[in-house]
């Protein structure tokens, strides 16, 4: 009987299409809706992209939005802590990558989550009495209309779907995203780029990014980085069907100028470009210091550790690291002239209880220095600072 065989006949190769079809739709569902629209509000969705990606969600995951969001939200607020739902950090790499859905289940329970982080999430009649009530339906939903459309095949392609977002978002993306990758910038947490092409993933690849700019609804940051995520979105608002509210500052300069307190905000707006941009900057000074001054007992990797130290606030610097640095500081002046210059341009975006007034005459003092030192690179990087603005 060919009714058995499903409605839909296809090559072998076909089904596999249609599992990547069908997963690559949750990703998109999973990183514009949950991800970037409702726990960070980097977008407006119309509503319907938005009443589409959570019907699908519920078909394909059981997740529940406010569940989801808030469970993001509070990994956000004590990200690397003991609070952190899902560091690897702190739980160890093998727990998150393979117990990364367990982890959400059990925080998903967390009443007081649920209460603090789970403002403005949907609350209307579908999601009182269906969706969030009757989470296992849609998943069980979706394995009758696989069987129904593939017949046999429609199993393994269910499979596939249910085990889709734990492997890649529970596990990929909470747990490599923040243990292994490249770094843009160094932001106060672990994560990390996996790969700069964000298609797999629909974007979260790029998760140093997004953790740099948590409210941007683009991830994607340097030219050579992909995020296939904001070219969805970018479509949906040419559509009419969204529209985006944030997106990272982007540093750009214009004619060297007077430091005022216009140039202060756009330097505090761009405060991690400028750490990356001070390391790039200095980093050929650093390497000639360090080759002069023949440390065996160095790391051979420690012109990589300085530039990460340089990018780096000094209170995010490992404890184990800084008897490292210390002992490089002491033993040239230049180096920790270099260093402690970087760290005083931490006063310029730091919390603290200094007047407006009193941030510009350090950074019109610390550029006046700059300029003095002697160090062509930190005389090229004060100028350069007095071109920046925001775009």
């Amino acid at each position: 009987m060919n009714w058995l065989n499903g409605l839909i006949d296809l090559p072998w190769w076909g089904y596999i299409v249609v599992a990547l079809v069908f997963t690559h739709i949750t990703i998109a569902a999973v990183t514009i809706y949950l991800h970037r629209h409702q726990a960070h509000r980097a977008l407006d969705l119309g509503p319907i992209p938005s009443h589409f990606f959570r019907f699908w969600l519920w078909l394909t995951t059981g997740m529940v939005t406010k569940q989801w969001a808030s469970i993001h939200r509070k990994h956000h607020a004590k990200c690397e802590t003991a609070e952190d739902p899902h560091s690897p950090q702190v739980l160890g790499i093998k727990k998150v990558f393979w117990e990364g859905a367990e982890l959400y289940r059990a925080e998903s329970k967390n009443a007081e989550t649920m209460e603090k982080y789970g403002h403005g999430t949907p609350d209307d009649w579908l999601e009182r009495n269906l969706y969030s009530p009757r989470s296992a339906w849609g998943p069980t939903l979706m394995m009758i209309i696989n069987l129904a459309l593939f017949g046999p095949n429609g199993i393994w392609i269910w499979a596939v779907q249910m085990i889709w977002i734990p492997l890649t978002a529970a596990g990929i993306i909470n747990g490599i995203g923040h243990y292994w990758g490249y770094r843009n910038f160094e932001c106060e947490d672990a994560s990390r780029n996996i790969l700069p092409w964000g298609i797999i993933i629909g974007g979260e690849e790029l998760h140093n990014n997004h953790h740099t700019f948590g409210t941007s609804a683009k991830l994607s940051y340097k030219w050579y980085e992909f995020d296939i995520g904001w070219a969805y979105i970018r479509t949906l608002e040419v559509l009419g069907m969204a529209k985006v509210r944030k997106v990272a500052p982007k540093m750009k300069t214009t004619d060297v100028r007077e430091l005022d307190e216009q140039a202060l905000a756009a330097i505090v707006a761009n405060r991690y470009s400028i750490a990356a941009n001070y390391a790039k900057t200095l980093k050929s000074t650093v390497a000639v210091e360090l080759e002069k001054l023949h440390l065996p007992h160095i790391d051979f990797n420690i012109a990589r550790q300085m530039k990460v130290w340089l990018k780096q606030d000094a209170k995010d610097t490992p404890a184990e690291e800084k008897p490292k640095l210390d002992a490089v500081l002491a033993q040239s002046k230049v180096l920790d002239q270099v260093y402690q210059m970087r760290q005083e341009l931490s006063r310029l975006w730091e919390r603290s209880s200094l007047s407006r007034a009193e941030l510009l005459k350090h950074l019109q003092d610390w550029c006046a220095r700059a300029e003095a030192s002697g160090i062509a690179a930190l005389q090229e990087f004060s100028m350069r600072l007095r071109s920046v603005a925001t775009a």
